[in-house]
């Protein structure tokens, strides 16, 4: 039996010419997107909201230069705001200024690891990261933003710091929210969920984010949320005020804040530092990989360049005062939907961000909070999505496993702890079904050519360590290859994270199809094509 997927394209797609004015246009409809949320991420995370700017303008501006993947979209990513705002309270020690900037050193240790990763051209091992893992891993990150964003969304200052805590008070803060401040959080909410049903295509392309603004600020204006003072609303009285405004500096350069490395040989600062790198550099590779397949095009980016060039831009991003960046996965759909064809896009969207911080601060201060908490609420229930849990069980029962073990855990205890567990959990299951770890890391690849055909014989563990050596032989695939073979039949077992990599890297290739042979020995753990395999 074989397993054949047919090819991106039958062949070789022409160039897309380059337009500049595309680039500009979509620059500027992600600029749209943009800049409440780097406001917002920044926020959450407990940086100024001004940080999210500065990192957001960095990964436009400078990361381009250095040579960042094509249409990816630099800039904060909500999946790194428990990672951020853990360092700045477990560093701070309840002061979060000091938090903040000793947050600022570990991402600019962070970023120098980015670096020498890139250089040693080791980037690729993001892949090897069980996409199980990485989903439970988005899952509970998407929850704990949920709880912690939907009280500010109410006008409700919670009192519970932990997520589960966070979540179970929820009815507290509904029974007690602000009136005008809900109803600008809600009303945002109702907007980003209804955005994509609107009747008209031209409707439809006008980002969510700008609706809600332009829904938000007058609200918020009429209200007169710039100036404190109470109101009654249902027999009960209310405050309001510019603390539910968003609030920026000056300037830019009064904004200007310099890491602190006075806590550096702590282990709360290593731990800080691998999370920072470990989650930002898996997340940026992953980004850029899904990407690259949305690419109409169909190029290819150099993993380790781009991680080069992102490291360069959190370095310069941490050291004056910015969030950490990554290949950012929504603006970069987004980026590519509204016809950007290089780099330029995300250049343009970094320009027009510096533009609108240096000359409209006193409009960005009209944006209230609770438009900004509903946008990251919105976000965060695109990470905990229900439909991404039905999607793992299918391919699985140890899918699920690893799923839930590391969404359960990272809530319980931290990210590092959830992500570690369910890593250790994927190893485990293997031994389990008879993958010895010499095995799975003894796997050899062997590549021959036949003509047009590039044929892969797997003899050991089709695990995960595998992805890399396959990866390596594929990379350099000739123009004239048409069929990628891959043989399976010499596994002891096959895992879900080879086979998803492999249809990955599959949907990269311009010109060429992907066959996947003699599996026919072995067990499925369920009917979906992905399922993990062993020898019966």
């Amino acid at each position: 039996m074989s397993l054949s997927l047919p090819p991106s394209a039958e062949t070789l797609p022409p160039k897309a010419p380059v337009s500049t004015w595309s680039d500009l246009r979509s620059g500027f409809l992600v600029f749209l997107i943009a800049l409440p949320l780097c406001l917002g991420i920044a926020m959450a995370s407990g940086f100024p909201p001004i940080a999210g700017i500065f990192t957001a303008v960095i990964g436009g501006l400078l990361v381009t230069v250095f040579g960042s993947a094509r249409l990816t979209i630099k800039g904060p990513a909500a999946g790194l705001i428990v990672v951020v705002l853990a360092a700045v309270q477990e560093l701070g020690h309840g002061d979060p200024v000091l938090g903040y900037r000793r947050a600022l050193a570990v991402g600019v240790v962070a970023a120098v690891i980015q670096i020498l990763l890139g250089a040693l051209r080791v980037a690729t091992v993001g892949v090897t990261m069980s996409p199980s893992v990485v989903h439970g891993m988005l899952a509970a990150i998407g929850l704990i933003i949920i709880s912690k964003q939907s009280h500010v969304a109410l006008g409700v200052k919670a009192t519970a710091k932990e997520p589960l805590a966070l979540l179970l008070e929820l009815p507290h803060s509904i029974l007690h929210l602000n009136p005008e401040v809900a109803t600008i959080g809600l009303g945002s909410l109702l907007i980003l969920f209804l955005q994509p049903k609107l009747p008209l295509a031209w409707m439809k392309r006008i980002p969510a984010q700008a609706y809600t603004l332009l829904f938000a600020v007058p609200l918020g204006i009429y209200f007169g949320l710039d100036h404190a003072h109470d109101y009654q609303a249902f027999a009960q009285h209310y405050h309001v005020g510019p603390e539910y405004l968003v609030t920026l500096p000056s300037s830019l350069l009064s904004a200007v804040t310099f890491p602190d490395f006075s806590d550096m040989g702590s282990v709360v600062f290593v731990k800080c530092v691998v999370m920072f790198m470990l989650v930002g550099s898996i997340e940026s590779v992953l980004s850029t990989l899904a990407v690259d397949a949305l690419d109409p095009v169909k190029r290819s980016s150099n993993l380790n360049r781009d991680l080069f060039a992102t490291g360069v831009g959190n370095l310069v991003a941490a050291s004056i005062g910015g969030l950490p960046m990554i290949s950012e996965i929504v603006r970069s759909k987004a980026n590519i939907d509204a016809g950007a064809q290089s780099s330029k896009s995300n250049f343009f969207h970094g320009l027009f961000l510096a533009v609108a911080v240096a000359a409209f601060p006193a409009l960005l201060h009209q944006i209230p909070l609770a438009a900004l908490a509903a946008m990251l609420v919105f976000t965060g229930t695109r990470l905990f999505n229900v439909s991404e849990l039905l999607h793992v069980k299918e391919i699985g029962k140890d899918q699920l496993a690893l799923f839930l073990t590391t969404l359960t855990l990272t809530l319980a205890t931290d990210l590092l702890v959830g992500v570690l567990c369910g890593l250790c959990l994927e190893v485990i299951l293997h031994w389990w079904r008879g993958a010895s770890i010499p095995t799975m890391l003894g796997t050899k690849v062997h590549a021959e050519r036949d003509g047009s055909t590039l044929k892969l014989r797997i003899a050991g563990a089709a695990a995960f360590p595998a992805i890399l050596q396959l990866r390596k032989h594929v990379t350099a695939l000739a123009p004239d290859v048409s069929l990628v073979s891959v043989d399976l039949g010499g596994a002891v077992l096959v895992d879900h994270t080879f086979l998803a990599r492999l249809d990955g890297m599959a949907q990269e290739w311009p010109h060429a199809r992907l066959e996947i042979v003699g599996i026919d020995g072995l067990r499925s753990a369920s009917l979906h094509p992905h399922a993990t395999r062993r020898r019966a």
